[in-house]
């Protein structure tokens, strides 16, 4: 499948009062994550604007394994595991210099017409076809 990756450096505004990165963050950066993965098959927010279609995202899921800590680098890897019905991407977060995994997730988006607000059971025929011809 399809994956993309970018890397931070946690800074002080991500950390909560235990120092370690607030939970809420990861969303963030799951967040810049898809951006990099949506950019790579050429589909993010604008081109999903542009095709009639928004994407939200139904279903999320976090695992934390380790805090990440003031000043270090991570890097957050999105994986696109479906996208027939749905779009499932997964997501790790390492540490980038020893890449031990620090935290796992995944989201769940679905493809709803912007037009009627009806939400569809199956990806958009154009996206499926789009996905076949890169994977």
């Amino acid at each position: 499948m399809i994956s993309a990756s970018v890397t931070e450096t946690v800074q002080f505004y991500h950390l909560d009062p235990m120092n370690v990165v607030w939970h809420g963050n990861y969303v963030q950066f799951f967040e810049n994550a898809r951006c990099a993965l949506l950019d790579q098959i050429d589909y993010n927010y604008p081109q999903m604007d542009a095709s009639g279609y928004v994407w939200p995202v139904v279903d999320m899921r976090v695992k934390y394994v380790r805090p990440c800590t003031f000043g270090q680098n991570i890097t957050i890897t999105a994986t696109l595991r479906e996208y027939e019905n749905r779009l499932k991407i997964d997501y790790l977060v390492s540490d980038s210099k020893t890449g031990e995994k620090l935290t796992k997730g995944f989201t769940i988006q679905v493809a709803v017409e912007k037009s009627s607000g009806e939400m569809l059971y199956r990806s958009p025929n154009f996206f499926i076809e789009k996905m076949e011809a890169l994977v």
